[in-house]
C-alpha cells in the first residue's frame, strides 16, 4: 500500500491577494513540467516520435560508453572532446531556443470551473500546441557541434603539434565550437552565464588598453592565442569542469536514474512518511528526512523540492502548515539534496579534481556542515510545530517496519559507494558496481524491474540529465583558461585582500558576498567554479587551508539557491502551495540562516577544520557537539522561541551566544556557553513571572 494524499483544494474564486502559479495539479502541468521550468538544470522540450527515439537512442550510447571507459580508460583529452561531441548536439535538441514553458503550461491548463480531467484551452494559440521538436536551425547546430567537437580526434597528435602554429581551419573550429558551446549553455541555463564568458575573454583582449599601473592590466592577447587556449588545450573548453561532468557527474546521473527507474524515489518518501506519522511534527521532519533521501536520487535542489511538495503539500496544509511556511520547508528540504553524501552536487566532483584528493575525503568534509544543516531544519520545523500548533495526520500507508522490511535494500547501493571507496575502489567503479547492484535489486520489485526497455530508459535518462552541466563545465572552461592566461586570480586576490585590509574575517565576508552574488546569476556548479579559480586563492592568501577554502565556496555556491531575489527552489515551492513567492524565499532563507554561518567556523579559526573531518576524531565531535549547539542557539533566534517565545533580549543573547560558539576556540566557546546560559535563565525567569496568577486571580500572558 502506498500513500496516496488528498489533492489540495484550488483557491476560491472573488477578491483576495493575487496567487502564483497554480500547482501542478490546478493546472494541468505534471511534476516534470514544473522542474522544467524552475530547475536550471533539466531539460524542457518535450520530444515524440522519431526524434525522441533517436535523442534516446544517442544518449543509451553515450551511457554505455562513459561506462565502458571506467574499465577501459581512454587517453583524458580525447574522451573530453568524444563526449563533448556527443552530448552538444543532444542539447541543441532537447533544449529549444527559447524558454516558452510558461506559455505551454497556460495553453495545458483547464478552463475556469471546468471538472477535473478536462481537456486543454483549446483556446490556446495553435503555435503552443504544435509539437516541440527540433527545427530546421536546430539540427543545423547539432550537426556543426559534431564537427568541430570532433575534429581535433581526426589526427590527433598533428593536431597538438599545431598548438604554436595553428591553421586557419584550426581556428575557425575553435571560435565555432567556443559559439556553439555559448548557445548551448544559454538554452540551458540562461544568458547571464553566456554573458560572463564573453566579458572574461574582451577582458583577455583589450586588457592591454587598462592603465598600466591598474592592478588588473596585463599586455592584451589578439583573438588566435585566446583561441588557442579556449580549443587547443586542457586549460579552456576540454578542461578539468569538463572532465568532471564526462567522468564523475555523468556515471552519478546514470545511477540516480536507475536508482529512480528502480522504485528507490517513491520508497524514500513513504518510509520517511512512516517513521514519523505520529508526531504533531511529524509532516515538517518527513520532508525532511525525505528531501535528505531523495537527493542521493536527484542530486537538484529545485527538482527534490517539486518532486517532494507535489506528495508532502497536501499533508502539510493538512497539519496546519501556512502555505508560506510550507513552502519553505518544502525548499530548504530540497536545496539540502545538493548537500547529501554519497552523491553531493556536482561541484562536489571538482572539489576533488582540484584538491586532488579521493572524492570519499569530499564526502567526509560534507558529513558534519550537512548534518549541521539538517539539524537547524529540524530544530525550525519543532520550534514552527509549536508556533503554528501543527497537529497530526492520519495517513493510509505501511507501517515503518514493514517497508523497511520489504523495499529496505534500496539503501544497499548507497552504502555499497561508500564502503567499496573506502575499501579503496576508485569513486567511478564504485558507482558503476553500484548502479549494476541497483539494476540487479530492481527485480525484487515486480512494478519496477529494470526489463530491457526500462533499462534503456534509465541509461538514456542519466546521459540527458546531464546535458546542462556539461554546457555548463564547458563555458566555465573558457572563464578558467582566461584566468589563466592572463593571470587575474592573483590580480583579484591583491584587490579584495586590499579592500579588506588585510585582516581575515573581512576577507571571509567580502568572499561569501562575492559568492552569493555570483550565485544569484549563475547555477552552483558554475558559480563554485568561478569563484574557486578567483575567490580561492583569496582566501589560501589569507592562510585558509586549500580544503577549507573550497568547502566554504562550495556551501555558499549551494546557499545562493536559498538567497533572494533568485531563489528558484523557493519559487518552485510557492507555486505548489499557492504562498507569495517572495515570502516563501524569506522564510527558507530563515530555515537555512544556520548553514550561511556554520561555513565561518571552519575558516576562521585553525580548531575549526575539525568541522571537515580534518582531526582527529575526539576533536570531530567536541566540535560537532559545540556547534550543534550554536545552530540550536541560532534556530531560537530565527524562530523567537526556547521553551516557549523568546523576547527580544533572550533571542540577542542567543544570537551572541552562537556567534562565540561558532569560533570553536577554547575562550570563545566558555563565552558562548555563559550567553546560551543567560538567555535560558532570562526565558525562565520570565516564563515563571508570566505564569503567576494577579491580584484578580487571571494569568498574565506572556508576549
Amino acid at each position: 500500500m502506498s500513500i496516496s494524499p488528498p489533492e489540495p483544494p484550488r483557491p476560491a474564486a472573488g477578491n483576495g491577494p493575487p496567487q502564483p502559479a497554480r500547482t501542478g495539479a490546478d493546472t494541468g502541468a505534471s511534476t516534470d513540467d514544473l522542474i522544467a521550468e524552475y530547475d536550471a538544470e533539466r531539460p524542457a522540450r518535450r520530444l515524440t516520435g522519431p526524434v525522441a527515439y533517436a535523442a534516446g537512442a544517442v544518449a543509451f550510447g553515450v551511457s554505455l560508453y562513459a561506462l565502458y571507459a571506467v574499465f577501459r580508460p581512454q587517453p583524458a583529452l580525447q574522451y573530453r572532446m568524444g563526449f563533448l561531441a556527443a552530448v552538444l548536439p543532444l542539447t541543441f535538441l532537447v533544449y529549444r531556443p527559447g524558454l516558452n514553458l510558461r506559455a505551454r503550461l497556460r495553453a495545458r491548463r483547464r478552463p475556469e470551473g471546468a471538472p477535473d480531467g478536462a481537456a486543454p484551452d483549446e483556446t490556446a494559440p495553435e503555435r503552443v500546441r504544435e509539437r516541440d521538436d527540433p527545427g530546421v536551425a536546430d539540427w543545423i547546430l547539432a550537426a556543426v557541434s559534431v564537427v568541430v567537437c570532433a575534429y581535433p580526434l581526426f589526427g590527433f597528435d598533428e593536431f597538438i603539434r599545431r598548438t604554436v602554429t595553428p591553421s586557419g581551419l584550426d581556428l575557425a573550429m575553435a571560435a565555432g565550437c567556443v559559439l556553439l558551446v555559448l548557445e548551448a549553455t544559454r538554452r540551458t541555463v540562461g544568458p547571464i552565464l553566456p554573458g560572463i564568458c564573453v566579458g572574461f575573454v574582451a577582458y583577455a583582449y583589450y586588457g592591454g588598453y587598462l592603465p598600466v599601473d591598474w592592478t588588473l592590466g596585463h599586455g592584451g592577447f589578439g583573438f588566435e592565442r585566446i583561441l588557442i587556449q579556449l580549443y587547443m588545450g586542457t586549460e579552456g573548453l576540454f578542461g578539468v569542469p569538463l572532465d568532471v561532468a564526462a567522468t564523475y557527474i555523468v556515471l552519478f546521473t546514470i545511477y540516480g536514474a536507475v536508482l529512480d527507474h528502480s522504485g528507490a524515489g517513491r520508497f524514500f518518501v513513504e518510509v520517511s512518511f512512516a517513521a514519523f506519522r505520529r508526531s504533531a511534527a511529524a509532516p515538517g521532519r518527513t520532508v525532511t528526512l525525505a528531501g535528505f533521501l531523495l537527493g542521493t536520487v536527484s542530486g537538484s535542489g529545485t527538482a527534490t523540492t517539486v518532486s517532494l511538495g507535489s506528495v508532502s503539500w497536501p499533508i502539510l496544509k493538512r497539519a496546519g502548515y501556512p502555505p508560506a511556511s510550507g513552502g519553505g520547508v518544502l525548499a530548504a528540504a530540497g536545496i539540502g539534496a545538493i548537500l547529501s553524501p554519497p552523491t553531493l552536487g556536482a561541484a562536489a566532483f571538482i572539489i576533488a579534481e582540484y584538491l586532488r584528493v579521493p572524492y570519499l575525503t569530499v564526502l567526509l568534509y560534507a558529513t558534519v556542515p550537512t548534518l549541521l544543516y539538517y539539524l537547524g531544519i529540524i530544530l525550525a520545523i519543532e520550534i514552527d510545530a509549536r508556533r503554528f500548533g501543527v497537529r497530526p495526520v492520519e495517513l493510509d500507508a505501511p507501517s515503518f517496519w514493514r517497508l523497511l522490511g520489504r523495499f529496505g535494500y534500496h539503501f544497499s547501493s548507497l552504502v555499497a559507494i561508500v564502503v567499496l571507496m573506502a575499501f579503496g575502489m576508485s569513486p567511478f567503479r564504485a558507482v558503476v558496481f553500484a548502479t549494476l547492484l541497483a539494476f540487479a535489486l530492481s527485480f525484487l520489485d515486480r512494478r519496477n524491474r529494470l526489463g530491457p526497455r526500462r533499462t534503456a530508459k534509465a541509461l538514456a535518462a542519466g546521459t540527458l540529465g546531464v546535458l546542462p552541466v556539461a554546457a555548463t563545465t564547458a563555458a566555465a572552461g573558457i572563464i578558467v583558461a582566461v584566468v589563466t592566461l592572463t593571470g587575474l586570480g592573483l590580480k583579484s586576490s591583491s584587490l579584495i585582500v586590499d579592500a579588506a585590509g588585510g585582516y581575515l574575517l573581512p576577507t571571509v565576508l567580502l568572499a561569501a558576498v562575492a559568492v552569493l552574488l555570483l550565485g544569484l546569476a549563475v547555477p552552483v556548479t558554475a558559480s563554485f567554479i568561478i569563484a574557486a579559480v578567483i575567490i580561492g586563492p583569496v582566501l589560501q592568501t589569507q592562510g585558509v587551508a586549500p580544503d577549507a577554502a573550497y568547502m566554504f565556496i562550495f556551501y555558499y555556491a549551494v546557499l545562493s539557491e536559498v538567497t533572494p531575489p533568485t531563489a528558484l527552489a523557493a519559487v518552485a515551492a510557492s507555486a505548489i502551495t499557492g504562498a507569495n513567492a517572495f515570502r516563501t524565499m524569506m522564510l527558507t532563507w530563515k530555515y537555512t540562516l544556520p548553514a550561511f554561518l556554520v561555513p565561518f567556523a571552519f575558516v576562521l579559526a585553525p580548531s575549526g577544520r575539525a568541522l571537515l573531518w580534518q582531526a582527529p576524531w575526539p576533536q570531530v565531535l567536541a566540535a560537532l557537539a559545540v556547534s550543534a549547539v550554536a545552530v540550536a542557539a541560532l534556530a531560537a533566534v530565527t524562530g523567537g522561541w526556547i521553551l516557549g517565545p523568546a523576547g527580544p533580549a533572550e533571542r540577542l543573547l542567543c544570537a551572541g551566544a552562537a556567534g562565540a560558539l561558532l569560533y570553536l576556540r577554547p575562550e570563545s566557546v566558555a563565552a558562548g556557553l555563559g550567553l546560551l546560559a543567560a538567555a535560558v535563565l532570562l526565558h525562565l525567569a520570565r516564563r515563571r513571572r508570566t505564569a503567576v496568577p494577579s491580584t484578580t486571580g487571571t494569568p498574565l500572558k506572556g508576549p
